[in-house]
């Protein structure tokens, strides 16, 4: 009996598929896809088994099981590819050239005065108001801001205030800041699919849900408690004091400014060494 033949390409080939298996679990790590994903691999398996071992019927059944659930679980799973396609857009900073060609000529944000946010977020945390606010930094969130209602007005602390009062026809959903203005308001976030402490609220789950797909700060001020909490990049820092909320709120901006100070001198390297391999081209 002959040994099936393998080769280092076969190897490669092993090595990259448990990669991507493995890569593909961290990003679905708590929630339901590592269970369908396992049970469409169970599925793919014994269809691949019942053809080698020639059970014709059984593995032409499977086989239009399989062509047909493909199209069936981009149907019912489209939330969850979506939310997934977005994750690796926002990981994967190897790609962001893709965005500065398609953002060309954009404005850059602006500057951001965190005054009256710290201010607001503060009286509303005293009066146990509900709040979540949205500061944009460099994700494009016009999708966020299309589902919303349409602001464009300066900052103040009575306009947050005033949006967020419990009885305004604006308090449910979140506003959305960009520079000094507000862009909208009663903007509907997407909600975290990860595992998440069972004390935590719509609001938080919504913050969470939102830095996950993008680079945005979140602010959110509970409507039981009055805790003031951040969320970014996945992560939820909660109970904020109150006297340390422009502290805290301003070492995520300036940790946001380095990353992309630090962006940027890389770019400008590479279009230096691009420059210096272009005129030693022509030389040539």
């Amino acid at each position: 009996m002959d040994f099936i033949p393998f080769t280092l390409i076969d190897l490669i080939d092993i090595v990259l598929v448990a990669t991507i298996m493995y890569w593909i679990y961290r990003v679905t790590r708590g929630t339901n896809a590592p269970y369908i994903f396992s049970g469409i691999i169970a599925i793919y398996l014994l269809w691949v088994v019942t053809k080698a071992l020639n059970m014709e019927l059984l593995s032409s059944m499977l086989g239009q099981v399989i062509s047909v659930g493909v199209i069936a679980l981009i149907i019912l799973f489209q939330p969850e590819l979506r939310r997934f396609l977005q994750l690796i857009g926002l990981r994967q900073k190897h790609f962001n050239f893709i965005s500065r060609i398609f953002s060309a000529g954009e404005e850059e944000p602006m500057a951001l005065n965190i005054d009256p946010i710290v201010i607001a977020c503060r009286d509303m945390a005293e009066t146990k108001t509900g709040a979540l606010i949205v500061i944009r930094q460099e994700s494009d969130l016009r999708l966020i801001a299309e589902g919303g209602i349409a602001i464009d007005a300066k900052t103040s602390v009575s306009l947050l205030k005033n949006i967020f009062f419990k009885n305004a026809p604006l308090h449910d959903g979140a506003v959305l800041i960009e520079g000094e203005r507000i862009v909208a308001a009663k903007c509907i976030l997407p909600v975290t699919q990860t595992e998440v402490p069972k004390d935590y609220g719509t609001r938080h789950r919504a913050a969470i849900g939102m830095s996950e797909i993008s680079d945005a700060i979140i602010l959110i001020v509970s409507e039981e408690t009055g805790g003031i909490s951040i969320a970014q990049g996945g992560e939820l820092r909660r109970n904020i004091e109150p006297a340390r909320l422009q502290q805290t709120l301003q070492r995520y901006l300036v940790r946001n400014e380095g990353r992309r100070a630090r962006r940027e001198e890389a770019e400008r390297k590479q279009k230096g060494l691009r420059k210096i391999w272009r005129q030693a081209f022509h030389k040539e």
